[in-house]
């Protein structure tokens, strides 16, 4: 939906600000005092956000910002706060509030035994109450625990163990949350967009787990600050830095490497961390003569210095390359890149701000030395954003703030290789966009039992000037009756406006509203409703990412996205916390959803519209998860029950559309899915996982007939998606193996054992019909990746 900003609207959002600082104000009639600081590892001085900060006297409290910041306003007095975090002691301490106090908390990590025995989410009573909903967050010890193909510890391969996050199989790149598209997903690094989360189309993904501070997945209730992707939103906070003393990990694999160092620059006021990732898989193709290459390497390093209490710069960057190549006649290259200088600044005791300005690049290459030319493509931006955080009352916070990109898209350059290439140079037109946005959000404790979070976000997309087709009734696709077919409009004309020009222009309010309604300490519903738009679309007609597939702007051709999506759930604290049980509902509606016409050319297509008509899509379903959060076996159990749907109807009454304008399953449609995750811990030396999925197969056409055609077989296929391949079920074990710690060694290892698909099922990605040379019978061939996998590694830790 696009809308028109008049008067009437920036009437309507000034009332609408002005009552929330009322509200929150009105919590201020009698004198009170703040207390306000940063909450830190005491190890390593590594912020921490998501904190529980409890004044028990009142039954109320907070929690720390993304940055480990946090603001508590009380009445005159001496309270009890209580300070508690997932695998850390828990701090309680006696403050009497007679003036505004800045207080720094320094928490105290468990012993590894205790620590090694707790996951997942950090659930305490406070987030029982909390509206935040279809949010999972993980830490990284939970990321390691889940068995993986080749024994390397994986982002991706973690979060689809989640309820309402699937793959659209083994060896698929991205994520699908709950039936939507890939590229549906916000995923951030750092605050940086990444535009392709995996290496080595889907094995691993772009994140180094042994970097990662803190993940967050949302999957509804998306607060205000977020915006760009009508899906989810993957939120990755990466370590700081050791500022106290250097220190380090390190892994060898079956196929890679790894190793990070972090430690002080000046101790306690500035500090770094480095860490690289490689495979090496293609040495060992070349001891037996395979000309085939694949391999990958990353590389982040981050940055901090604390000018004073009020001050800190920050300094992240991340590059990753992909090389893949066939017998020297093909090679593909492809990564992303970025760099973000952040300056976080304390104003007072109430009002906390970060700035950012990042610069990111993906890049995505061909070389095809067979036909003699090679062809360059990629996404740059740049993003400038400054976010606020104002803690008005212990029972009232806003959160607002702005942000901007700038992109060049870049869909094709195409150069001979070769004096005697057939193939002429040529620039496909480049696309430049500006994507601004403003939001305001508030955290606001209505009664003891309910909790309700809600805001406004204001997104706006213009699409600058460019060489554009001109087309007969503005239609770049024609239907063709008499073959029932689409075919691509011939231009009358171009139009060439400059870049100054904004040549389509976009606008969209995005309401977010969340509520939380607590019936005691352990009992809570909760409910959601949120819209987002997204103006970025990409181009492809396969289940998952690769490295061919081409981003596009919303413009003239191609309007944006626009989500709604409601959710309720249940949630609940059993055996005095040792168990967790949620459930949710959702549905959801996406309109102006691409879907390319049969016989569509996406690659190299220099008039994307002629190959896209827009339709609408829906997904809706129930997510249940039961967890157990502590003792010697842990774990959780996860079942989905879903359906996503798309439709694509024709333009006018003389248009079927596709698959005649009918509801079809989506690409990423997983009626069935269950996963069960278990870790135990047998002693001091010997952890043993266990992960076990099964899930509906992926929707696939097959073919329903024949014909001949001058000798030639031609498959005859009716419909869209109306087949699906068989069930898919894996079961993995993994083990890890502590020796007995050397005294008088300054370093320690581990082993880690592991075996994915233990009973070898051979899963298909794909179902291919051929004709039996000998039977000259059609046969169904089931195309499978992996079958049973070992693997072992060696890390060290110094």
């Amino acid at each position: 939906m696009s809308l028109t900003l008049d008067r009437f609207s920036i009437i309507a959002c000034i009332r609408y600000v002005l009552f929330l600082f009322i509200l929150g104000l009105s919590a201020n009639a009698q004198e009170k005092f703040s207390l306000s600081g940063s909450i830190k590892d005491i190890d390593n001085n590594e912020t921490l956000l998501g904190v529980n900060i409890i004044v028990k006297e009142l039954k109320t409290g907070t929690v720390s910002n993304a940055y480990g910041f946090y603001s508590i306003t009380l009445p005159e007095g001496t309270y009890t706060i209580q300070v508690s975090y997932l695998g850390f002691e828990t701090l309680v301490e006696a403050i009497t509030l007679n003036k505004d106090i800045k207080k720094d908390f320094l928490l105290k990590p468990l012993s590894e035994l205790l620590d090694e025995v707790t996951i997942v989410d950090d659930f305490e009573q406070q987030n029982i109450r909390k509206p935040e909903m279809s949010l999972n967050r993980l830490k990284q010890s939970t990321i390691k625990q889940v068995p993986v193909v080749f024994g390397e510890a994986d982002v991706l391969r973690s979060i689809v163990q989640l309820p309402g996050v699937t793959n659209a199989g083994e060896g698929s790149s991205g994520f699908n949350v709950r039936g939507g598209s890939a590229d549906q997903n916000l995923v951030l690094l750092d605050e940086a967009v990444i535009f392709n989360s995996s290496h080595l189309f889907g094995l691993f993904s772009v994140f180094n787990p042994e970097a990662v501070k803190d993940l967050k997945l949302y999957k509804g209730g998306i607060p205000a600050q977020y915006g760009g992707r009508v899906s989810s939103v993957l939120d990755i906070k990466q370590k700081d830095g050791n500022n106290k003393k250097f220190q380090g990990e390190a892994g060898v694999g079956i196929i890679s490497s790894k190793l990070l160092l972090e430690g002080p620059i000046q101790k306690n006021k500035s500090s770094f961390l480095v860490s690289g990732r490689a495979t090496y898989a293609h040495l060992f193709l070349s001891l037996i003569d395979n000309p085939n290459r694949a391999y990958f390497y990353d590389f982040t390093a981050k940055g901090n210095y604390v000018i004073d209490d009020k001050n800190k710069l920050l300094l992240s960057g991340y590059f990753g390359r992909d090389f893949f190549s066939l017998d020297e006649s093909f090679q593909n290259i492809y990564g992303n890149s970025f760099i973000n200088l952040r300056w976080n600044h304390v104003f007072d005791d109430k009002l906390f701000s970060n700035m950012s300005l990042i610069g990111g690049e993906y890049v995505y290459d061909l070389d095809l030395d067979f036909v003699e030319f090679s062809f360059r493509s990629g996404i740059q931006n740049l993003n400038f954003k400054y976010d606020f955080n104002h803690f008005i009352s212990d029972h009232f916070q806003l959160n607002y703030g702005f942000n901007g990109f700038y992109y060049i898209f870049n869909p094709g350059t195409i150069e001979p290789k070769g004096e005697d290439s057939g193939i002429n140079a040529d620039q496909l037109t480049k696309k430049y966009a500006i994507e601004p946005a403003v939001f305001i959000s508030a955290e606001h404790k209505l009664t003891d039992n309910l909790t309700a979070e809600y805001g406004l976000r204001w997104s706006s997309f213009f699409r600058l000037g460019q060489e554009l087709n001109v087309y007969e009734n503005d239609l770049p696709l024609t239907y063709n009756e008499d073959f029932g077919i689409y075919e691509r409009a011939e231009p009358i004309g171009t139009v060439n406006e400059g870049r100054s020009n904004v040549i389509s222009s976009f606008n969209n309010l995005e309401p977010r509203a969340s509520l939380a309604y607590a019936f005691n300490n352990s009992t809570s519903v909760k409910a959601s409703y949120n819209r987002m738009a997204q103006y970025l679309h990409l181009i492809t007609n396969t289940n998952s990412p690769t490295p061919l597939d081409v981003w596009t702007p919303s413009g003239p051709f191609i309007e944006p996205q626009t989500l709604d999506q409601f959710a309720v759930g249940y949630f609940r604290r059993l055996k005095g916390n040792k168990f967790d049980f949620n459930v949710e509902a959702y549905y959801k509606t996406v309109n102006n959803k691409i879907d390319f016409i049969d016989g569509a050319n996406l690659i190299a297509a220099d008039a994307i519209e002629q190959e896209i008509l827009n339709g609408e899509a829906r997904s809706y379903g129930l997510e249940f998860m039961l967890k157990k959060n502590t003792g010697r076996l842990n774990g959780w159990i996860a079942y989905t029950l879903s359906r996503s749907e798309q439709r694509t109807p024709g333009r006018f009454e003389n248009e079927p559309g596709i698959n005649n304008g009918e509801w079809y399953l989506a690409n990423f449609d997983k009626t069935h899915d269950l996963s069960v995750l278990g870790n135990y811990k047998l002693n001091d030396r010997w952890d043993f996982n266990v992960n076990f999925t099964l899930r509906t197969g992926q929707p696939v056409n097959f073919p329903v007939g024949q014909f001949s055609f001058q000798g030639l077989t031609v498959p005859i296929y009716e419909g869209r998606n109306r087949d699906r391949l068989p069930v898919f079920h894996r079961f993995d074990v993994s083990a890890t193996y502590k020796p007995k710690a050397n005294k008088n060694r300054k370093w320690n290892g581990y082993w880690n054992f592991g075996i994915y698909n233990v009973y070898n099922r051979r899963n298909a990605v794909a179902i291919n019909f051929e004709e039996n040379r000998i039977t000259g019978q059609n046969e169904a061939i089931r195309l499978a990746i992996f079958g049973i996998v070992p693997s072992v590694s060696y890390n060290i830790k110094f």
